[in-house]
């Protein structure tokens, strides 16, 4: 079960202040929602582990996440694999940013799919769910970006 979410947003800082942000998962993973840690191996490869809980699983999802390709000030890309009770997850996640009277204009897309038992269990709760946190996280890194 597969999951595209895509979209744009305005923050009021520069380029380079809005991609050392999204660049370092020290700062953003927090603002995960159901966030319980993260762990960095080093500059591009970290663990994050989440609460996750969907009919009547329930359990820590544990993703690997690499940041794939980076380029300051411009675009970031991140992919991740990891486990969840009753299942697997492979992520992916990344944003372009212009230069905009406004400040920057951060383009961002996330995909994910889902596999095992955990999909066919959850089946159409996936989506909405997956849905509600992508604007969760989204509304939180822009609040965070105007504190910033």
């Amino acid at each position: 079960m597969g999951f595209t979410f895509q979209g744009d947003f305005v923050v009021r800082r520069k380029p380079e202040e809005v991609f050392d942000f999204l660049s370092d998962p020290g700062r953003f993973c927090p603002l995960l929602p159901d966030f319980e840690k993260m762990t960095a191996a080093d500059a591009s490869h970290f663990t994050v582990s989440l609460k996750v809980g969907i009919a009547h699983i329930r359990g820590t999802a544990t993703v690997k996440m690499a940041l794939e390709e980076a380029e300051r000030p411009r675009s970031a890309r991140y992919s991740g694999k990891g486990s969840v009770a009753g299942g697997t997850v492979e992520i992916g996640s990344g944003f372009e940013l212009e230069a905009v009277p406004e400040g920057t204009r951060v383009r961002w897309r996330g995909t994910g799919q889902v596999f095992g038992q955990l999909a066919s269990l959850a089946g159409g709760l996936l989506e909405p769910l997956a849905r509600k946190n992508v604007q969760r996280l989204i509304d939180s890194l822009q609040a965070a970006l105007a504190r910033a």
